[in-house]
């Protein structure tokens, strides 16, 4: 089941994606696509539901966060092997945790506002999931158990407040509309692998990052898991996995965004995003 929200900001709409790609109304079902509709019971009862039986949404709405409500925004930092390698650092032995501001989620595209002085704006393709069910120190083995379902997330960043303001990484990672998601949630079921995912990004239409989650060095499971182990993970939250090599940072020499640029990206199953620099 591919779950979404949709309409204007503030106003969203719980929604679902039919299997000819059109959205069907849940207002009538839900109040909205929020924490406490996570659950496996929950998600089971609602993909019982005849898609054909639902309004039909014309036209192209806006697209929302799939997800209203997550409490925590959290992010995973140099989790692939590429990426490690074109920053010039070494492999992490454990991942590295960092947490993106819950103001920073915006729609899928939605455009992206540098804040004023930005000089350093850089994109992040990145697999992201969601929180199902609570999750305390959870084994490897059931950690896939607690992930409710999995969506396309960019970890827009400003190197400059990342790593030239005093070292912490969320300050160059929680501007508002720097934490696009969507545009749907794919339920677990639907994603047999979440480690063989295509995954690319373009500026300009220039592909800037084409890899797969294979390249990962902590794979879901064991991201679930290792979160698990220091914090309580809830439903609703939204941990996005780290990106491959390409970023902006990364090229000889680096290249940032500037406004009136438009970025692209997809991941396999799990749709598109498309955001304009303003």
């Amino acid at each position: 089941m591919r779950i979404l929200r949709y309409g204007l900001q503030g106003a969203e709409k719980p929604g679902m994606l039919d299997a000819s790609g059109t959205i069907r109304d849940l207002s009538q079902q839900i109040d909205d696509w929020t924490p406490q509709h996570l659950s496996p019971e929950r998600l089971r009862e609602i993909a019982a539901i005849d898609p054909d039986t639902l309004p039909r949404v014309e036209g192209d709405p806006r697209m929302g966060v799939p997800v209203e409500g997550p409490r925590q925004f959290i992010a995973i930092g140099l989790n692939y092997r590429k990426h490690a390698e074109e920053a010039g650092l070494a492999i992490p032995e454990e991942p590295v945790v960092f947490l993106k501001a819950i103001t920073s989620l915006c729609g899928p595209n939605d455009d992206t506002v540098l804040p004023e002085g930005a000089l350093e704006g850089d994109w992040e393709v990145e697999l992201g999931f969601v929180i199902g069910t609570t999750a305390r120190r959870v084994a490897v083995a059931e950690a896939l158990d607690y992930v409710a379902g999995y969506c396309l997330a960019n970890d827009v960043s400003e190197r400059h407040w990342q790593i030239k303001r005093n070292g912490q990484w969320s300050k160059g990672k929680s501007f508002d509309t720097f934490g696009p998601v969507g545009p749907w949630l794919v339920t677990r079921d639907e994603i047999a692998d979440p480690q063989a995912l295509a995954l690319e990004l373009s500026v300009n239409g220039e592909i800037r990052q084409k890899s797969n989650t294979a390249d990962m060095i902590f794979p879901v499971a064991e991201i679930v898991s290792y979160l698990s182990q220091f914090m309580t993970l809830l439903p609703g939250d939204i941990v996005i996995t780290g990106t491959p090599a390409g970023v902006g940072l990364g090229m000889k020499p680096p290249q940032f965004l500037k406004r009136g640029d438009v970025v692209t990206l997809k991941i396999d199953g799990l749709g598109a995003q498309r955001q304009r620099i303003v």
